[in-house]
């Protein structure tokens, strides 16, 4: 009639006392079909009409006790014979009131205690279907309320390796900028480090401004990415060739934020800066249906070959950073596909769903 549940959920949002009373009223229809074959037999109504007021005024101490019994964690072990007891009992004093209700009408001369222990069957079964019933209701709202605690963990999980993961490309791509930066320097080129200093200013300021949502429109991203290839336009000069195709109707697709930086600095670092000649980074980004595929590919130098080898090297921190916020965000349903070519060319395809995000104030 009543289980016992972990300390952690008792502690949850407790269920409505309401709520396992309603559920056990229509129980009272159970008893009136039960007394069907006596209608027309003396004053059997009257008794019927009185078990069924006495039936609904006791499953509010019979919802009480089991609400106690649960609320300190007492196994069903114990709680099931403490509940007979209690419904037992509540069946004797229906039957005390029967008696007394047949004496009131002439059907009996005098109380008769051997009455109190017949026919107990008709109140005491309907006292413990009650008991099932409330400790079902009672079992599924404590369990709904523990699903979405689970839910809820899982969500603030979720959240948590998201910005760790976020957070893990904002210091690896300044230390690399930090480092050009430099090389400018030593290389007597002021001017042009000043220049990357007042872009890294801006991008910087706009990552900030980002604020912590883990997607923005498409739109946002390619303006951030704007900034980073400005930077890299400033150190490796008539070397970097841009070839960008997008389509208006995807710029307010939602997207990671900084998913296409890490992508571009590896393919840049990694491939054209690798290079003597001219190299070209092209970027594309088209739906397919409910689909938004997203693909990078560069020209590269066959040295570069080995770059992703390792997970651990820093060619790799940013593609793998990509796929595990696209796997925590879209789980099966996106796809990231890495191909090298034997010239060092490297290939990045990705395809999640396409949704539509709104346009800020």
């Amino acid at each position: 009639m009543t289980q016992a549940v972990p300390s952690a959920v008792r502690r949850g949002a407790d269920v409505p006392f309401w709520l396992p009373l309603l559920a056990g009223a229509p129980l009272v229809l159970c008893m009136a079909v039960m007394a069907l074959p006596e209608l027309g037999h003396g004053r059997a109504v009257d008794f019927r009409v009185l078990y069924a007021i006495t039936y609904l005024l006791w499953i509010v101490p019979m919802a009480a006790a089991q609400r106690w019994l649960r609320r300190r964690g007492v196994s069903w072990l114990m709680a099931v014979p403490v509940l007979l007891a209690l419904s037992y009992a509540m069946s004797l004093a229906n039957n005390a009131l029967g008696e007394l209700l047949a004496i009131q009408l002439g059907a009996l001369p005098r109380f008769q205690w051997a009455f109190l222990f017949v026919q107990l069957d008709g109140c005491w079964l309907a006292l413990i279907a009650f008991g099932a019933v409330h400790a079902v209701v009672e079992h599924y709202i404590v369990l709904q309320a523990e699903r979405e605690r689970v839910r809820e963990i899982a969500a603030q999980a979720r959240d948590a390796e998201l910005r760790a993961l976020r957070y893990q490309l904002q210091p690896h791509f300044l230390f690399n900028t930090l480092n050009a930066i430099s090389a400018l320097v030593a290389g007597q080129r002021n001017a042009e480090a000043n220049r990357m200093l007042a872009t890294l200013g801006e991008l910087l300021r706009a990552t900030l401004d980002s604020g912590e949502s883990h997607e923005v429109a498409l739109a946002e991203e390619l303006a951030l990415a704007g900034l980073y290839l400005d930077i890299e336009k400033v150190r490796l000069g008539d070397r970097l060739l841009l070839d960008v195709r997008i389509g208006p109707e995807v710029l307010q697709s939602a997207v990671p934020p900084l998913l296409l930086q890490p992508l571009l600095e590896n393919a840049i670092r990694h491939g054209i800066a690798l290079r003597t000649a001219p190299g070209r980074v092209a970027l594309a980004a088209e739906r397919d249906g409910e689909t938004l595929r997203l693909s990078l590919r560069n020209d590269g130098a066959p040295a570069a070959s080995d770059a992703t080898g390792d997970e651990t090297r820093p060619a790799a921190i940013g593609l793998r950073n990509v796929r595990e916020r696209l796997v925590q965000l879209h789980g099966e349903r996106q796809r990231f596909e890495f191909a090298l070519g034997d010239d060092g060319s490297c290939t990045v395809d990705i395809a999640f769903p396409f949704r539509a995000i709104a346009e800020p104030a």
